[in-house]
């Protein structure tokens, strides 16, 4: 048996769903255990290219039981079209699909509110996804949200009027608060019949998951545990407020899971070759020149949920680091290093300078944090383009020797480089790469 978490330790987008696809194949159970429809993990098999926002990766292996866990917040709206997507694609999760009935539900109101809250923000907004995460966790923190178990309820005799009357009551309140913004308001009766109608289509699927993954994970079987966003965009740990709402790491299973802590086995973190960010929040290695416009035009760099241009820079060890240490990272999966191919010279951030002082940590301050200077090693480029290596021998001793400079700024073996974007264009390195030729 072994469980292993796989998160992002940049600001997301790092091809999480492409190594949960990888790794699903010889794993039984493939867990969401936090953030939202905001996130958007692409998978390419073959000809087939598959974006989810809410489902796990594993969904598309055919042996796998995705669970959507109770610290995920669902769009039960998305969650449903992504099903019935996948079923016309031939895709059946009638058997392998559990979505935990204490997770916190998006409602209409909540993605009005992400868009209310931007505005009344102005100039100061954070840029979010529009898809109400923030104002759903914020509900659930302040003890105002519905749960999965609510929605089912909404029909039932016995147990509607509470449930029935938190969701009439907050349609009110955000109705209020909209009309502020200048934004529609909500007929409350329109959102009641209308979460009652996706809740019939949710139903079959749900279940007490941290019940079920308990007893998986006692019985022995082996258990994926798949992040969403990735460190830098972490409530606690990210360039607040230029972050998510929820914990993005390992720190996240056990409340989003309710797995104890010791059932982790392995902790994977999963890196771009480069770095990107969408959105608002600071970016110390960007670069607006032209290797920032080549990567973002060969890696193809646009956001699977908003299609926003990411920014694109050079690989920045001071965040990929700081993840590795607080999130006990033992080994990480390093993506898109086809994507330097062409570049005559790479640059690797391993400090910040902030105010003429060299710095090996994040400053807690985003303020800071944008102020901060990169500290770069150059090495050379490649020309040759590598996405037929599948041996670390095999690739050009420039790339070689870049990677080896990724490995010794992490501190932790990497065991996993892609080359493309297909599950087959995979480099694995049992103990991570050479330390030398």
């Amino acid at each position: 048996m072994t469980v292993i978490c796989a998160f992002g330790m940049q600001w997301g987008d790092e091809g999480k769903g492409r190594i949960v696809d990888l790794l699903a194949a010889n794993t039984g159970v493939v867990v969401r255990f936090q953030g939202g429809a905001n996130a958007g993990h692409t998978v390419l098999v073959g000809d087939e290219k598959y974006v989810l926002h809410m489902l796990p990766s594993g969904v598309i292996q055919s042996s796998t039981v995705n669970v959507v866990a109770g610290g995920v917040v669902i769009d039960p709206w998305v969650l449903m079209d992504e099903v019935d997507d996948l079923a016309r694609r031939g895709i059946s999760l009638d058997d392998r699909l559990k979505v935990s009935d204490r997770a916190h539900v998006v409602l209409p109101y909540h993605r009005l509110m992400d868009q209310a809250m931007e505005k009344l923000r102005g100039a100061a907004a954070i840029g979010t996804t529009s898809r109400g995460i923030g104002p759903t966790y914020g509900d659930k923190t302040t003890r105002d949200g519905l749960r999965v178990a609510d929605l089912l309820a909404l029909r039932d005799s016995r147990d509607s009027r509470p449930s029935r009357d938190r969701l009439l009551g907050n349609v009110v309140a955000r109705n209020e608060i909209l009309e502020r913004a200048g934004l529609d308001t909500l007929d409350p009766q329109t959102v009641l019949e209308d979460a009652q109608e996706v809740a019939e289509r949710i139903r079959p699927y749900v279940t007490d998951t941290t019940e079920w993954l308990l007893d998986a994970w006692e019985a022995g079987r082996d258990i994926l545990l798949e992040g969403a966003q990735g460190h830098g965009l972490d409530l606690d740990h990210g360039t607040y407020p230029f972050v998510t709402s929820s914990n993005t790491g390992p720190s996240a299973v056990g409340s989003g899971t309710g797995l104890p802590p010791k059932a982790i086995d392995h902790v994977l973190g999963i890196v771009k070759a480069y770095t990107t960010r969408v959105g608002a929040g600071p970016f110390p290695t960007r670069d607006e020149e032209a290797a920032g416009r080549y990567l973002a035009d060969k890696g193809r760099e646009f956001g699977a949920t908003t299609g926003r241009p990411r920014q694109c820079g050079w690989f920045d060890g001071v965040l990929a680091r700081r993840a590795v240490r607080s999130q006990g990272v033992d080994a990480v999966a390093l993506l898109k290093l086809d994507v330097l191919s062409g570049l005559e010279q790479l640059q690797l951030g391993t400090a910040y300078e902030l105010d003429g002082c060299r710095i090996d940590a994040p400053p807690a301050l985003a303020d800071d944090w944008a102020r901060c200077r990169p500290v770069y090693s150059a090495y050379d480029g490649w020309a040759a383009e590598i996405g037929d290596v599948r041996r670390f021998e095999d690739l050009p001793a420039e790339a070689r020797t870049y990677v080896r400079a990724l490995q010794d700024v992490l501190g932790v073996p990497i065991e996993i480089i892609s080359v493309g974007a297909e599950r087959a264009c995979v480099i694995e390195t049992a103990r991570g790469v050479p330390v030398s030729a």
